[in-house]
């Protein structure tokens, strides 16, 4: 998927500009081209469906700086949204979390604990997971798991969320009712 510019996204609408992703493959052999990474495009698919304009997709290697590098890159471009995929497990080589901490303003820690809560539902390894969410600027930023089914089933666990999360951070509605 080629980069795309989120300033035609439509910055003068908030509405607009609050459906703006970017996703992140975290992996040394996607990278490598060891594989063709699968978790982005499904992500990016997912994300389409729910109405994002997915202005980025890159595969990067776990390397921390790397992590960090893209993050603020799309903060920079005030995409709405960016989600990294993989590298949030135990591996020594699985500092996703850590990257987003650093670059992250401030915290959302209910976005990874939500994950976790319904991915136990699934599966009870889903408690090993460090996934967390952060802002930087008006950018959310969201860890999912490395596979497929596994990044999507979390996004869905908090899209939702995430949607009113983006309105609130871009200046719109501030009713937490439903």
């Amino acid at each position: 998927m080629g980069e795309k510019n989120p300033a035609s996204a439509g910055e003068k609408n908030p509405a607009s500009a609050a459906r703006t992703a970017a996703v992140v493959t975290v992996s040394d052999r996607a990278a490598a081209g060891v594989y063709e990474d699968a978790t982005g495009p499904a992500v990016s698919a997912l994300l389409a469906e729910r109405g994002y304009e997915v202005v980025r997709a890159l595969v990067v290697s776990d390397e921390r700086a790397e992590i960090e590098s893209a993050l603020v890159h799309a903060a920079e471009r005030d995409v709405a949204l960016v989600v990294t995929c993989g590298g949030t497990g135990l591996s020594p080589r699985d500092v996703t979390p850590e990257a987003t901490a650093a670059v992250c303003e401030r915290m959302v820690p209910g976005i990874g604990e939500a994950m976790r809560a319904a991915s136990m539902q699934v599966t009870s390894r889903a408690c090993l997971s460090r996934a967390t969410a952060g802002i930087r600027g008006r950018t959310l930023i969201v860890n999912l798991p490395g596979s497929p089914q596994a990044a999507t089933e979390n996004l869905e666990a908090v899209i939702d969320p995430i949607g009113h999360g983006l309105d609130t951070l871009r200046g719109g509605p501030m009713s937490c009712a439903r």
